[in-house]
């Protein structure tokens, strides 16, 4: 199945930690905006530090080209794998959404609610999970089984899903919510925020232990490529979890900001030894390729890429 970016892209769904997602994520990591293709050996190789055998790589690969994310050519006996503009334009948006995630603290929240009412039938059970799911991406939760609320204007998306779909008893609407007793369903109850809280403090009590260990310089590039992918997969996976309500809707003590600057160093600080990885294994197949490799920054101004520190000549051996 696919979500929508808020520009409308198409995005197909990987599962979290699948050689897909791991390809998609190292691909904007690393590859930034270059058009030039990558041998498929250096792209297995990557892969091969997750613990991704070599056929789930390859099939991950000929996966990627059949949803138009990569193209493929190949040159006498080898195969090499570029990114096309669409797969660019679904990296640019995740990337924005994932720098902007949770950096605004909405003080000027007008106080009014987005909400969706829809009736599908039991029978049309695959559209129901669908439009769940979609609904969802948008930031939107179930007050009610059918009734669907965000805190965000996000309802002509809400209402282009649903046609989408060909759910056609359907009505999208904006309210406010007067100031309610602690007896009364608020609109905000619509999210599990306890849970979501224990999620972010969960996040940070795996991920301290890294950031410590970088303070240190005890983490190697192999490690530091694989713990800085599985940093990001983690992270961005909260996006869809969190409608990110305002301010004033949250308890005192939200975890998220500690959440969200743990994220922001350790990540950055990952890019440098992670980024050595990559050259070392694009180096080993096509050394000429090895000065594109690039470090995605979601601190720089505007985020994005910034250049690598050529290696030694004795640095590009294997793993």
């Amino acid at each position: 199945m696919a979500r929508t970016s808020e520009s409308g892209t198409r995005i197909p769904r990987t599962r979290q930690g699948s050689p897909p997602s791991l390809l998609l994520t190292l691909l904007g990591d690393y590859w930034w905006g270059q058009e030039a293709p990558l041998p498929s050996a250096a792209l297995v190789d990557l892969l091969a530090d997750f613990g991704v055998s070599d056929v789930a790589a390859r099939a991950a690969l000929s996966r990627m080209v059949k949803h138009g994310l990569l193209a493929s050519t190949r040159e006498g006996r080898r195969t090499f794998y570029a990114m096309t503009p669409r797969a660019q334009s679904i990296m640019r948006t995740g990337a924005e959404r994932i720098v902007a995630f949770g950096a605004h603290a909405d003080d000027d929240w007008d106080g009014r609610w987005s909400l969706v009412a829809f009736s599908v039938p039991e029978t049309n059970r695959s559209a129901r999970e669908a439009l769940r799911t979609r609904l969802r991406w948008l930031g939107f939760a179930p007050l009610y089984d059918a009734l669907w609320v965000s805190p965000h204007p996000r309802h002509d998306q809400a209402v282009a899903e649903l046609r989408d779909l060909g759910v056609t008893r359907a009505t999208a609407f904006v309210a406010t919510s007067p100031e309610l007793s602690a007896t009364t369903l608020a609109p905000q109850s619509a999210w599990d925020l306890d849970g979501l809280a224990d999620l972010y403090r969960t996040f940070v009590e795996t991920w301290q232990p890294t950031h410590a260990a970088l303070g240190k310089g005890a983490i190697s590039p192999v490690d530091a490529l694989v713990k800085r992918t599985a940093l990001m997969d983690a992270w961005r996976a909260f996006p869809g979890l969190d409608p990110d309500l305002p301010r004033r809707l949250l308890p005192d003590d939200w975890p998220r900001d500690l959440a969200r600057l743990l994220f922001l160093d350790t990540y950055e600080q990952l890019g440098a030894p992670a980024s050595v990885r990559v050259r070392q294994v694009i180096g080993g197949y096509a050394p000429e390729l090895t000065d594109r490799v690039v470090q995605f920054s979601v601190l720089a101004d505007p985020p994005g890429p910034r250049p690598t520190v050529a290696l030694r000549p004795a640095a590009t051996a294997g793993r």
